[in-house]
């Protein structure tokens, strides 16, 4: 088959971001299928294409898979109006590439939610061909709970452009459990839903010594963007508590970018958080690296019920594949996993103190973090093998184009 594959955020592992996209189409090509990749210009992430723009696109082949960049910069920095903007423009220009692209099947990937357009318009133009659709968001669940959305209009159309997108696809992909129960009660009756989480790169992240042994400090560490769903003034709260208790023996780092950074930057220096260190974004091939030098994963989200079984957070999975204890702070599936395999803590959102105890715990207690994370390793490779998620993926889509 050749699918023609739509990701507006698509990076390879160059980029500073997630790479679902890019695995799952080197899986597709592995197993004999070719790909057409549909992507913009996000800021965190790269293409790997650097020839010259033609009529706002570019286009060329990426490790084997046909990539054609729309160019249209896009950053989490940007105000809302600009991004909803960038949004439409990519899938409106979508279109037009699936009406004149040869293709066998359509799959496409939010977020955003726009991404579904160019299927739900070819299952239209062209009725014959399938569509597939891959969930990584619940919309507008997610941002009517997190206020970022009031306007009862915009709701209203993203709740029809939701619907649409579930009834007009043949077959959809949720990347978690809570995703894969909103589309089916969004869908009409038989609809075909995979589960198909995110998954540990396994060879890419290794287990390693945990940071230095001459350290007598235990540095935590989060990965991946500082935005409003990202909730990472819990960390900071944290840390005041523990400064509170002269344990400054213990820090947070964070690596990332993203439109709350400046601010967290400020309020760590406004209130003495010494312990609190912020670092550039890096690339995912470096990152493995990177984590060699912590001794926790940090899982944090902010406070919205859509997030405790609505997310399949990149970081989670990077964590757990490089063998380290993870600290998730907000109820949900990821929570409870890291409770049932003992593999780090789940504390209550909203609670400096109960953050601050396991902290403490997970400090004094070299040897048990040893244990955690070597259980942490052990999950990523019984249930979460990248390879294996990825044949799953695969097979789905064949039984499309049978």
């Amino acid at each position: 088959m050749h699918i023609l594959y739509f990701h507006q955020h698509f990076s390879t592992p160059s980029g500073a971001t997630g790479t679902r996209s890019y695995e799952m189409a080197k899986r597709l090509l592995a197993r004999g299928h070719s790909v057409t990749m549909v992507c913009g210009s996000a800021q965190m992430g790269k293409t790997g294409l650097t020839g010259e723009v033609r009529r706002g696109l570019r286009r060329g082949l990426v490790d084997g898979i046909d990539v054609i960049e729309i160019v249209l910069p896009y950053s989490n920095h940007d105000g809302l109006f600009k991004r909803a903007l960038i949004f439409l423009r990519f899938a409106f220009r979508s279109v037009r590439i699936a009406f004149f692209e040869k293709y066998d099947l359509l799959f496409a990937t939010s977020t955003p939610l726009t991404a579904s357009i160019p299927g739900i318009a070819m299952r239209l133009l062209k009725p014959w061909k399938p569509f597939v659709f891959e969930v990584r968001d619940l919309w507008p669940e997610l941002p009517k709970e997190m206020g970022v959305i009031t306007n009862p209009v915009i709701l209203w159309a993203m709740g029809v452009l939701e619907w649409l997108s579930y009834r007009t696809a043949r077959g959809c992909i949720g990347l978690s459990p809570g995703i894969r129960k909103g589309i089916l009660r969004r869908s009409q009756k038989g609809k075909r839903v995979a589960l198909i989480p995110n998954g540990c790169d396994l060879a890419r992240f290794q287990p390693g010594e945990r940071g230095d042994s001459r350290r007598t400090c235990l540095r935590a560490v989060f990965t991946g963007a500082h935005g409003m769903a990202n909730g990472l003034d819990a960390v900071l709260d944290a840390a005041l508590e523990l400064k509170a208790r002269d344990r400054m023996d213990i820090e947070f780092h964070f690596i990332g970018d993203g439109k709350l950074k400046p601010g967290l930057v400020q309020r760590a220096q406004s209130q003495g958080l010494s312990q609190c260190q912020f670092h550039d974004a890096i690339p995912k091939t470096q990152l493995q690296a990177r984590l060699g030098e912590y001794d926790l994963g940090l899982m944090i989200l902010a406070n919205i019920p859509a997030f405790y079984y609505g997310t399949s957070p990149n970081k989670f999975f990077d964590y757990i594949s490089a063998g380290m204890p993870v600290l998730n702070n907000y109820p949900g599936w990821l929570a409870e996993m890291v409770e049932e395999n003992e593999c780090g803590y789940a504390v209550p959102p909203d609670d400096p103190a109960a953050f601050a105890d396991a902290m403490e715990r997970l400090a004094d207690d070299p040897e048990g973090r040893v244990q955690m994370g070597n259980r942490s390793r052990i999950l990523a490779e019984e249930k979460f093998d990248r390879t294996a998620l990825a044949d799953q993926f695969v097979d789905f889509l064949e039984a499309f184009g049978e």
